[in-house]
């Protein structure tokens, strides 16, 4: 089954793989290839991507940050878009970049001219590509969390949702405050450990409330808080994936064993 999509031919779409994809969880990087391909995208990972300097920025060095975010801009302005697997790292190009290169109007007007062709995944999907079908096959019951960056600051809610809709084998039942913080945060999980870890189980109690098999989502950071957490607590039973497995057809992977 292909994807309905309303991209030109030849659209060229740079994936932004983020680091933590790249180190920790690859296969989402794979899994966002497999629907943008899907999609009628000629895809590109720009072989040179770092880092979009994200943690300098959130511990208040700018100066590091700004060094990152020049990099990453001279790498993908030349793409039709940049698609980013992660509602923080693409907060962070599609949003903070404009804060950073405030006192160079240079760099400012060449960011304001990529910005708006930034999107997260599910929303570049739904939104700009127009995708009603995807191909992934999967069969299950999840429930979504919304990850606090993707959702305030690139209004990725629906979206998501309405793409995992699409697959008849999928149900998706609510939880309770879905739009509620796992209490990653970043840096935040370092420095208030104790309140990371009750915002965090409070975050679990919901899911697991659901009964689903799964909870779904679209940013690493707070799959890996969500998941190290549920493990630590007993939970072998319950799957922590990114949207772009499901969507790709990944749902019937068995829950990671993590160190405890």
């Amino acid at each position: 089954m292909s994807a309905v999509s309303t991209l030109k031919p030849g659209t060229r779409v740079a994936l932004f793989v983020t680091c933590l994809v790249d180190l920790m969880r690859p296969e989402i990087g794979f899994a966002a290839m497999t629907l943008l391909e899907h999609a009628g995208c000629e895809v590109v990972v720009p072989p040179d991507q770092t880092c979009c300097g994200q943690p300098a920025y959130n511990s208040g060095d700018r100066q590091a940050a700004h060094r990152l975010a020049e990099r990453v801009l001279g790498q993908l302005e030349e793409y039709d878009y940049v698609v980013v697997p992660s509602g923080s790292c693409g907060g962070m190009i599609k949003v903070h970049y404009l804060d950073l290169f405030s006192d160079d109007p240079n760099l400012k007007q060449r960011m304001g001219r990529l910005a708006p062709r930034v999107y997260e995944l599910t929303d570049f999907l739904h939104s700009v590509a127009g995708v009603d079908q995807v191909p992934g096959l999967a069969q299950g019951c999840v429930t979504y969390h919304d990850s606090c960056s993707g959702l305030r600051e690139l209004g990725v809610c629906e979206q998501p949702r309405a793409l995992l809709k699409s697959m008849p084998g999928i149900e998706i039942k609510e939880m309770k405050q879905a739009r509620a913080c796992c209490g990653f945060g970043g840096t935040f999980s370092l420095k208030y450990g104790d309140v990371s870890s009750a915002i965090v189980d409070e975050k679990i109690s919901n899911i697991q409330s659901t009964g689903a098999q799964a909870v779904v989502l679209g940013d690493l950071g707070c799959m890996l808080n969500i998941e190290g957490r549920l493990r630590r607590l007993g939970d072998d039973k319950t799957q922590v994936l990114h949207v772009a497995e499901v969507l790709a057809g990944h749902l019937d992977q068995g829950p990671r064993k993590e160190p405890r």
